[in-house]
């Protein structure tokens, strides 16, 4: 009986529902992929409503509105090219009220900004030295572009450098995620994330888009294509955000709110994406070995036997689990096969740091990540942040609201009340997404401090929901939506304005006069071919602006550049100086920067370079740390040759 009932159930869904109204074709070359969608079949419009032609009936989608000046052209042809319908005005009040809200964010931004380094009024080397750890790293390869002869001079030289990891020459483009210039100004100015994350709004709101349409139209796939692209080229994290995404999106489709069709179709573009971000990185191989490429085919095959799966003789609910539990062993399983057959090691760290995060786990690499705040668990002030400002109150409403009628739905379902006639509490399951969105970002979020960036703004877009008739419907019967929207915003207000205010009064200015000293003697005083070792932070300066050869830098996803740190800051380890010494002549440095507050500095316990290296190298442990000895006397390994109040630099003495 169950088999029968789910057969009848999954013919109902994949046949075509008779419309109540005429709906236009899609535009050349679409694919009527909504078609087959099971769900409330929409209202037709109200008899004396005329259409665009001026005819009664609904409004024809294919038709451009009439232009009036190119503006007007440019607006209707990306309605048309996405199958937008024409709001009265709406896309035009849209637009500007985002112009607006951009132009304020930019001037608050660079407010903070120029508040807290007074940039404006820094000399050329004080800018490049606040541009500290990946930043510099990352404005050295803009630097070395715009003092090239010529622009195609300058992509040869990234492409074929030699100074980040001396002495091996690297394809920069294929390493790094170099394709953005820097561009924002805040306390950390060029993070790549922070030019992803826009383009990851867009893509958030295309999935929207497509999820609520009844037709897929190609403009929409190939901006979603588009804004995929420009997502991950920038950043390589990336690719665990949209993991989140596409497993968001199976998770709604294995409950049925979304159709086989249109999931395919989204995962197609997903894999599109991927490879051309493949070929534009020159064959950056994490990305085909990375859980999020596994997870992609993985579900792309689940979708090709989905007949299979019908055939099974369970329950709904054992249906989804046996699904989604052939997701997640299909995607680790293959993850591990195409990392073992390719010999790719470069993200064995993001696993072994979640590993950390729930069992005692720990190793050398870990050590340094969550050692550091932003890569520690969210600090327990950010809910009571978010508490005070209302956010996280409003959002849990929300959230509360979405899941009650989830649960009304899927016990339907469960219970077999409604087999044959799939009830449907949302259009195409874009609320259902957004809310797994925001689960899977607060998992992001309290694991890593710093993936919050992805938590916050997702709220905010939740919160926006207070207005949704189709959740507060029964509210907005009794309260006007204008004045829940004001009550609310006015509420918010309060504490917003006074973080604004502690914000804006943060006053300071950059001075770094020891590393100024540092980089100054290095350039006057230093062969141009001289190879420097070091902190990473410190080496990403050293290569910015004194342009020398490092062995090491703060790129840290890459397994062969993970075994080259750790032989540098076996400096602040508690082994024999002689042994030091013998590993980095085997990478050919000439001179090591020696700082004293990392053999001394602790975020937390078990947090101090000798700490960690106690864990890496147990043998060692209890004896003196090296760069204790090496502050005091340095030779007879190694020769001081500069010294400040921050920095000693150690020649390595040649035998």
């Amino acid at each position: 009986m169950v088999l029968q009932a789910r057969s009848k159930h999954r013919d109902a869904a994949s046949r075509p529902p008779r419309p109540a109204r005429a709906s236009p074709p899609p535009v050349s070359g679409a694919s009527e992929v909504g078609a087959g969608e099971p769900g409330p079949e929409r209202a037709p419009p109200s008899p004396g409503r005329r259409g665009a032609a001026g005819r009664k009936g609904p409004r024809a989608e294919t038709a451009a509105p009439a232009p009036d000046g190119l503006a007007g052209r440019l607006a209707a042809g990306l309605r048309w090219a996405l199958g937008l319908r024409r709001g009265r005005g709406r896309t035009w009040s849209t637009l500007l009220l985002a112009s607006f809200a951009a132009l304020l964010h930019w001037s608050h931004i660079t407010h903070l900004f120029e508040n807290d380094r007074h940039f404006s009024h820094l000399s050329t080397l004080e800018r490049e030295m606040a541009f500290r750890t990946e930043m510099g790293l990352y404005y050295s390869y803009f630097k070395t572009i715009v003092e090239a002869p010529s622009f195609l001079n300058g992509v040869w030289m990234i492409m074929n450098d030699k100074l980040t990891e001396y002495p091996l020459v690297i394809n920069t483009l294929k390493r790094f995620n170099l394709y953005p210039e820097c561009t924002r100004v805040m306390w950390t100015p060029p993070l790549r994330e922070s030019f992803s994350y826009p383009f990851l709004v867009l893509q958030m709101l295309l999935v929207t888009h497509i999820l609520r349409a009844t037709k897929l139209y190609r403009g929409s796939l190939i901006a979603l294509c588009v804004s995929n692209v420009f997502f991950m080229l920038p950043w390589q994290f990336a690719q665990f955000v949209l993991l989140t995404q596409i497993s968001s999106l199976f998770a709604v489709y294995v409950v049925g709110y979304i159709d086989i069709c249109k999931l395919r179709k989204i995962i197609y573009i997903h894999m599109i994406s991927l490879v051309l971000c493949f070929v534009l990185m020159f064959g950056n191989s994490m990305l085909l070995t990375s859980y999020y490429a596994s997870s992609l085919v993985i579900i792309w095959g689940m979708l090709a036997v989905k007949p299979q799966f019908l055939k099974m003789n369970v329950s709904e609910l054992s249906l989804w689990v046996i699904q989604g539990c052939c997701w997640l062993c299909g995607t680790v399983t293959l993850k591990y096969l195409t990392s073992r057959i390719f010999g790719i090691a470069d993200d064995a760290h993001i696993g072994n740091l979640l590993t950390s995060k729930f069992f005692s786990y720990k190793d050398f690499d870990t050590l340094l990540y969550t050692c550091a705040a932003e890569f520690d668990f969210m600090e327990k002030e950010t809910p009571l942040r978010y508490t005070k400002t209302l956010l996280l109150p409003v959002v849990l409403v929300v959230f509360t609201a979405i899941v009650r009628k989830i649960v009304s739905d899927m016990w339907g379902v469960v219970a077999k009340q409604q087999t044959h006639i799939r009830k449907h509490q949302f259009d195409h399951g874009e609320l259902v997404y957004h809310a797994l969105q925001l689960l899977a970002y607060t998992a992001l979020g309290v694991l890593i401090m710093r993936l919050k960036l992805f938590l916050t703004p997702h709220m905010c877009v939740m919160a926006s929901l207070i207005c949704s008739r189709q959740l507060f419907g029964w509210l907005f019967g009794k309260v006007h939506p204008g004045t829940v929207v004001f009550a609310v915003l006015a509420a918010m207000s309060i504490q917003g304005s006074a973080n604004l205010q502690t914000q804006w009064n943060i006053v300071g200015e950059f001075s770094n006069l020891p590393q100024e000293e540092l980089i100054e003697w290095i350039r006057y005083s230093t062969k141009p071919d001289a190879v420097f070792a070091g902190a990473m932070p410190t080496m990403a300066s050293v290569k910015l602006s004194a342009l020398r050869p490092v062995v090491n830098h703060p790129h840290y996803e890459d397994a062969g550049l993970r075994a080259r740190t750790k032989i540098v800051y076996s400096m602040y380890s508690r082994k024999a100086a002689e042994e030091v010494k013998k590993e980095l002549m085997k990478l050919k440095v000439n001179y090591y920067i020696l700082e004293e507050s990392w053999c001394i500095r602790r975020s937390k316990p078990g947090c101090s370079m000798p700490e960690i290296w106690d864990v890496e190298d147990p043998a060692n442990a209890g004896k003196t740390p090296l760069c204790n000895i090496l502050v005091k006397e340095s030779k007879p390994h190694f020769t001081t040759v500069f010294q400040n109040s921050v920095y000693k630099v150690l020649e390595v003495i040649k035998e």
